[in-house]
């Protein structure tokens, strides 16, 4: 078994979106899917795109992907990486792929000179959680994440 992982391209916006798509599904978030390939394309590929993403591959078929980008820490002074999805396709879960993602990312997070990995995970998924506290994670507890989406950021964003 061979794994690989390589930068995404354009042709791989439908795939993108699939996994998109499968990780929402387990998330019990289907519903919150709004996009489609061609967002995905100008979205994540476009000349001037803030996030990128990987394709995860086992003997040349695509198991699993990662998207991210880099954000910015004022107290360590420097940037650092957020990884928003990390996915491996179910029957592929178990072979290292997730930690080669993860590895990878880290890589690139320490060549780019970042103080931070940081990513997100829901309260219920337990498997996910133990996966990244064996890989050294902690949660942060002491900080909760707001949103503001859909009317209220138009009502923010329209205020006087």
């Amino acid at each position: 078994m061979s794994l690989t992982i390589r930068p995404a391209s354009r042709d791989d916006a439908a795939l993108i979106l699939r996994f998109v798509t499968e990780l929402a599904i387990y998330e019990r978030a289907e519903h919150e899917v709004k996009t489609d390939a061609a967002g995905i394309e100008a979205s994540l590929f476009a000349k001037d795109a803030s996030a990128s993403a990987l394709i995860c591959e086992r003997d040349g078929q695509p198991i699993g992907y990662a998207v991210y980008f880099f954000n910015y820490s004022t107290w360590l002074g420097r940037n650092g990486l957020y990884l928003e999805d990390l996915y491996v396709t179910p029957e592929a879960r178990g072979t290292g792929a997730g930690k080669a993602l993860l590895k990878h990312l880290a890589r690139l997070a320490v060549s780019r000179g970042c103080g931070r990995f940081e990513w997100s995970v829901l309260d219920w998924n337990e498997p996910a959680i133990r996966f990244y506290e064996a890989l050294g994670a902690r949660p942060q507890e002491e900080w909760t994440t707001y949103r503001l989406a859909g009317d209220a950021l138009r009502a923010l964003a329209e205020q006087a």
